[in-house]
């Protein structure tokens, strides 16, 4: 059969694409090609990236909510300890100023913070000018940076200091750390252990998916193109796992058909070259004019041989390598497939070729491509044209919501194991052998793929005509 090499003749086109795939998978993927991914490196990175923003967002909206309600926290602390300083106040007025030193020490001593007595020129540098106002109004200063109050006693130019009221302020609690901070160390510990825990959870199906994917990436740069990445445990990276499995597969199906194109087309330059080689040899060898002109017939004939070889495994390929989208248009169905018949029916010579639309409905229109839908129908009838004995007919019909078009001939048919194995390229019948028939077994592979850019099929059965039917299905309205 046409189109199949030894094995010692697919081995090295074999070994040729397996190495270029390699070199362009180790100028696009080079990093792929160093250790494992470490899982350790990879958690502490997410670790500290992520415990290091939150913790530096929970700090700043602490600042900003604390900012925000310095006022308000200001007030609730001069209510709070109104009272208390109203009470020292009233207890030192009792005595006279010269003993309110000894007295403000004796009180202190009842107290958990500072008690202290300062003269109120001694604020000026202490205090904002914001301060300093309040504390000659009467009010109560406070002073944020040492945690401190100020109230001035009466009209006396003496002030009461009671702070620093933090608890890591006072020497006497140095012994232990404040509540605060043990609760804060608690919390930030409790909120990185559980962080900790979630995110290796987390992170670890991710670990296995990239590892996945890059042992996959690895072994498609070595050239091993059935490998395909395992079904990814996350749904982060299952896209990227399907894209690279459809990458796989459309690499390993573009150096099929390479291989396919280049060992078909090396196969069929074969004939054609060595007849014209004879023919060249003959014509230095003569000198007769009929003889010449027959010869010089013969090169025509296979130089438009070779031209439509490449014509024909240009056009295949290029459906092969990249289905161009479909541009549908719109067509009076009946007419157009009769025009269509109409263009190649010189080619049939004295076959007898009609065609049926009357099972089709009245002006029925439908969507297909005008430029790449006669490439499938015109292959037909030029496959029906080679095997035909005397008639060939083509008819349409609706089916459903498909539009189905037949190609029946009265030849010699073809077997129902083969009846398949007829779309692929480079592929004819052994009865064919003798190329009588001519064709390269190109012409019914790409009518397989024009119908699939219509999301159709081309099938062959068995015709009533006696011979083989081929039919074109796809979607009436697309």
């Amino acid at each position: 059969m046409t189109g199949t090499d030894s094995p010692a003749e697919e081995k090295p086109a074999k070994e040729q694409n397996q190495g270029l795939a390699r070199s362009l998978f180790r100028v696009s993927l080079p990093r792929w090609r160093g250790s494992r991914y470490s899982l350790s490196r990879l958690f502490f990175n997410f670790y500290l990236l992520a415990m290091g923003s939150f913790v530096a967002i929970a700090f700043t909206a602490d600042f900003v909510i604390s900012t925000a309600q310095r006022g308000i926290t200001d007030d609730y602390a001069r209510r709070f300890m109104r009272g208390t300083i109203t009470l020292i106040e009233d207890e030192l007025f009792r005595h006279p100023r010269r003993e309110w030193q000894r007295r403000i020490g004796e009180i202190d001593d009842k107290f958990s913070y500072s008690l202290g007595i300062v003269e109120r020129i001694s604020l000026d540098r202490t205090l904002t000018p914001a301060q300093v106002n309040k504390l000659d109004a009467g009010d109560i200063a406070i002073d944020h940076d040492g945690d401190i109050m100020y109230h001035r006693l009466g009209t006396s130019s003496q002030v009461l200091v009671v702070g620093p009221l933090a608890s890591s302020r006072n020497p006497e609690l140095t012994d232990r750390l404040p509540l605060e901070l043990r609760l804060r160390l608690l919390t930030w510990s409790l909120i990185g252990v559980i962080f900790a825990i979630a995110l290796w959870f987390w992170i670890r199906p991710v670990w296995r998916d990239l590892e996945a994917l890059r042992q996959t990436a690895r072994d498609l740069g070595d050239g091993h193109f059935d490998s395909r990445s395992p079904a990814a445990r996350t749904q982060l990276f299952a896209p990227l796992s399907d894209t690279m499995n459809s990458m796989a597969d459309r690499i390993r199906q573009l150096l099929a058909t390479h291989r396919e194109l280049s060992c078909g087309i090396s196969h069929e330059l074969r004939t054609p070259i060595a007849r014209m080689r004879f023919a060249l040899e003959m014509l230095t060898e003569t000198d007769e004019r009929a003889e010449r002109e027959r010869l010089w017939a013969m090169m025509e004939a296979d130089l438009d041989e070779l031209d439509q070889l490449i014509d024909t495994s240009l056009t295949y390929a290029r459906f092969e390598r990249e289905a161009p989208e479909p541009h549908f248009s719109s067509v009076k169905f009946a007419e157009w497939l009769t025009d269509e018949v109409d263009s190649v029916r010189l080619l049939g010579r004295q076959l007898a070729v009609t065609v049926d639309t009357t099972r089709l409905p009245d002006h029925l229109h439908i969507d297909l491509d005008r430029k790449a839908m006669p490439y499938a129908l015109r292959n037909l009838l030029r496959n029906a044209f080679k095997y035909a004995s005397k008639h060939i007919s083509v008819n349409a019909e609706m089916v459903g919501e498909d539009i189905r078009i037949n190609v029946d001939d009265d030849g010699i048919g073809i077997p129902p194991e083969e009846r398949e194995h007829v779309f692929s390229a480079f592929t004819r019948l052994d009865r064919s052998r003798d190329r009588s028939t001519g064709g390269y077994g190109l012409g019914l592979a790409i009518a397989r793929r024009v119908l699939e850019l219509h999301g159709g099929t081309a099938t062959a059965d068995a015709s009533p005509l006696g011979g083989a039917r081929f039919t074109l299905t796809w979607k009436a309205h697309q």
